[in-house]
């Protein structure tokens, strides 16, 4: 399979070395001028746990992209939620026009947004459930030790072959698995994002602290249960995060289960593994916008269109609205919360 991946940060690196590796044609298009030029030059090192490979995807600058003539039949969109739009736009004309895919690699609700632009015909998503990290060019770090690695789904739950050989390419990278409902997925996963991602951000945690740090940990379950609550409210279903049922997140936020969940969230930190810092985290460390709308803002939003009350989620966009884009994580930041919880 050709495919095109479009976003080389800590995501598309490691699924694009590891796809490379696995044999298949990849190119990593991306601004970050200096990381491209290091894996034209001496190739593209994907780090995971205490092994390293080298691998050689083809790494272009989006300048060089209007030199590709051999179209793909796939394109990863993995840029930031606010990126979607342009990025799908610009591969528009380099993905093979009857055959080729679409595949929104990103967190977030982006499916619709990059379908209306390839087309939902065209469109595929997946649920992304590794780590990854690009701290330094050249190099792509997987920072998790799950097994499952993606979920793949078509937008109306259809079992297509084209699924499934997205599925197949990407068991070279971790454990892929075709989903019917990627809806469902896709909100449980939201629910992950907005427990972990802003709070590590807003706070200055890793993966392992925002997950087994008191404060937080207790500020992430009430986000997480307004995500499952909104997410009920539209009749989705919910499957297991942290590998236990979504419904148990609300249960803790209101006082019963809170031993279980607990003890789910201190295993998560503790498989998040310790290098690892959400994307949000990333991004406040580098200087980045962050895609606070596109995460707990968009929860926001979906609860008051659906009648939902979300004042964790509310207040957590009001904090990092309020900090603007470049500001240092400090857990002095989330005391609005803390003063929040019952």
């Amino acid at each position: 399979m050709r495919i095109g991946i479009m976003g080389a940060g800590g995501i598309g690196s490691v699924v694009g070395g590891l796809l490379s590796e696995g044999g298949h044609d990849v190119t990593l298009i991306d601004q970050w001028w200096e990381h491209i030029e290091k894996i034209k030059a001496d190739g593209l090192v994907v780090e995971h746990q205490d092994t390293e490979v080298l691998t050689h995807p083809k790494a272009i600058h989006i300048h060089e992209l209007q030199q590709e003539t051999v179209p793909f039949d796939a394109a990863f969109i993995a840029v930031k939620s606010y990126d979607t739009e342009w990025a799908t736009t610009m591969m528009l004309r380099y993905v093979d026009p009857y055959h080729g895919l679409f595949v929104d690699f990103q967190n977030g609700i982006n499916d619709e947004r990059m379908a209306a632009v390839a087309g939902v015909e065209r469109s595929l998503g997946c649920i992304i459930t590794i780590g990854a990290s690009a701290w330094e060019p050249g190099r792509g770090i997987r920072t998790d030790s799950y097994e499952l690695g993606f979920k793949i789904g078509e937008h109306d739950g259809s079992d297509t072959p084209r699924a499934r050989e997205l599925v197949e390419a990407l068991n070279s990278v971790a454990s892929a698995e075709f989903t019917d409902d990627l809806w469902g997925n896709r909100w449980s996963k939201l629910m992950i994002n907005c427990m972990v991602n802003a709070l590590s951000g807003v706070s200055g945690y890793g993966t392992t602290e925002v997950r087994t740090e008191d404060d937080s940990r207790k500020i992430g379950i009430q986000l997480g249960a307004e995500v499952a609550r909104v997410a009920q409210a539209q009749g989705i279903n919910l499957f297991p995060v942290f590998q236990i049922p979504a419904e148990s997140i609300i249960d803790a936020a209101e006082g019963r289960g809170i031993e279980e969940v607990d003890a789910a969230l201190l295993e998560a930190g503790r498989r998040g593994g310790p290098a690892g810092v959400p994307s949000f985290g990333q991004d406040v460390r580098k200087g980045r916008r962050n895609e606070i709308d596109y995460l707990n803002g968009y929860v926001s939003d979906m609860g008051r269109k659906h009648g939902v009350p979300t004042p964790f989620n509310d207040k957590i966009v009001e904090i990092v609205h309020d900090l603007g884009i470049d500001f240092k994580g400090d857990v002095k930041h989330i005391q609005p919360l803390v003063e929040m919880l019952p």
